[in-house]
């Protein structure tokens, strides 16, 4: 058992990964042979991932604010404080704040075998982000 108290500050997350201002709070990297991995996570209003992938799925539940999440090819869905998302493995999706209203949500997701977390595609552009709104 080990007991963290204190943990580094938030993070920006790279913006080759989102659009607007997005800060990760790491909350799980344990080494191996785990591959868990848990952060919490904070939109700014407007503020969406890319579109993305993860090979085992993800999981997301929603603790503050207000947001969209929307799988390619769907319709946008609008999240609130106890929402949770299950996103299926390799489900092309994107994940962010509402346009006038922050979000969090804790994101919670398995590494592959060979580590890797995510397949990271095109950035939502402002217009796929704007239908959002109007669809949910």
């Amino acid at each position: 058992m080990k007991i963290i108290r204190t943990r580094p500050d938030a993070v920006a997350a790279p913006s080759a990964l989102v659009t607007g201002a997005v800060h990760l709070d790491e909350l799980a990297a344990p080494a191996p042979p785990s591959r868990v991995r848990a952060a919490s996570v904070r939109f700014a209003p407007g503020a969406r991932t890319h579109w993305h992938r993860h090979p085992l799925g993800q999981l997301l539940q929603i603790t503050e604010g207000a947001g969209l999440v929307q799988r390619r090819g769907g319709p946008a869905e609008p999240v609130r404080p106890g929402d949770t998302v299950r996103i299926e493995p390799g489900e092309w999706h994107w994940h962010g704040a509402a346009a006038t209203t922050p979000m969090t949500h804790l994101a919670v997701h398995e590494a592959a075998a060979d580590d890797t977390e995510a397949e990271v595609g095109e950035p939502v552009t402002d217009a796929e982000y704007a239908a959002a709104h109007t669809s949910a």
